[in-house]
């Protein structure tokens, strides 16, 4: 296929366009469950939210498109709950239709308030011994302003892996989130070519070049012309799951699409590709911001 036919993974697991949508009257105000309850205790909002809907005893505030498009469709993602419908849908119509998967959007959207908390609670401290979850096991920096070791991982008496940048003591947060940022980026592009050469030859295919990404809700992308695209922040997780992911994105440049026939090529050389996609779904690499 020509053009852009991008394949991509969403760590936030937004699910795609389905039959169905929202309704009904004001504006958005951010509206979270109280902590350690149920999504159904509380409310849900979009930032963008123009319209409001109960469903099931839930406030769901959520953004309201009209498209050129046949049917309703509606996704969850970090926003929250945002539609877009045809023009010629009535209001009551995209009611009807929220209504009727009310109790799909009410867990999707605790599952992705859920992952919101996670990431709050894995958010770093740049400075001087941060821990970093780098290839499944956990990474310290330790800022040198010698610039001696710069650069290097090194093992300390316990066995800990420590990463040393070569910055003065008194560093801004945003100069030690940098430094470690060009660090992970030389390590992912080193990692994932060994991966993607290792794994295009058992797949019969051949990729023209390697980009890195930076993106928030993608893993990768492959084009029909052979180009790849890996989220150097994939090196946070077990290298079999990255494994899953690049080979996930070569096997795209057999079949461009998610069939079952797509899935048959990833078994063939990821048997336990399910498993992995999970870990990857469950558990959201740290913000960096």
């Amino acid at each position: 296929m020509a053009g852009w036919m991008q394949q991509v993974l969403d760590w936030l697991d937004a699910p795609q366009p389905d039959t169905v949508a929202p309704a009904t009257v004001p504006r958005s105000r951010r509206l979270a469950p109280p902590a350690g309850e149920s999504p159904q205790a509380g409310a849900f909002s979009h930032p963008q939210a123009s319209r409001e809907l109960l469903l099931d005893g839930v406030r769901v505030a959520y953004r309201l498109q009209r498209a050129r498009r046949r049917s309703i469709g509606f996704i969850v993602g970090q926003d929250g709950l945002a539609v877009r419908a045809p023009a010629w849908v009535t209001l009551a119509a995209v009611d009807a239709a929220l209504r009727d998967k009310s109790g799909w959007i009410l867990r999707k959207l605790g599952e992705a308030q859920a992952r919101q908390r996670q990431q709050q609670d894995a958010r770093i401290a740049w400075g001087d011994g941060a821990l970093l979850p780098y290839l499944g096991d956990t990474l310290a920096l330790r800022i040198d302003p010698s610039q001696r070791r710069s650069g290097q991982c090194l093992a300390d008496a316990q066995g800990r892996v420590q990463l040393y940048l070569g910055l003065p003591r008194d560093a801004q947060a945003a100069q030690v989130r940098d430094a470690a940022q060009a660090w992970f980026m030389r390590q992912a592009r080193a990692h994932f070519t060994e991966r993607l050469d290792h794994f295009a030859p058992r797949l019969g295919v051949q990729y023209r070049s390697l980009r890195l990404s930076s993106a928030a809700t993608r893993w990768g992308s492959a084009r029909s012309d052979g180009s790849i695209r890996l989220n150097w922040r994939l090196l946070h997780y077990r290298e079999s799951v990255i494994d899953y992911v690049v080979a996930h994105e070569l096997a795209h440049l057999r079949v461009m699409d998610h069939s079952p026939r797509f899935w048959d090529v990833v078994h063939s050389v990821v048997p336990d590709y399910a498993a992995l996609r999970q870990q990857l779904r469950a558990q959201p690499a740290p913000p960096w911001d």
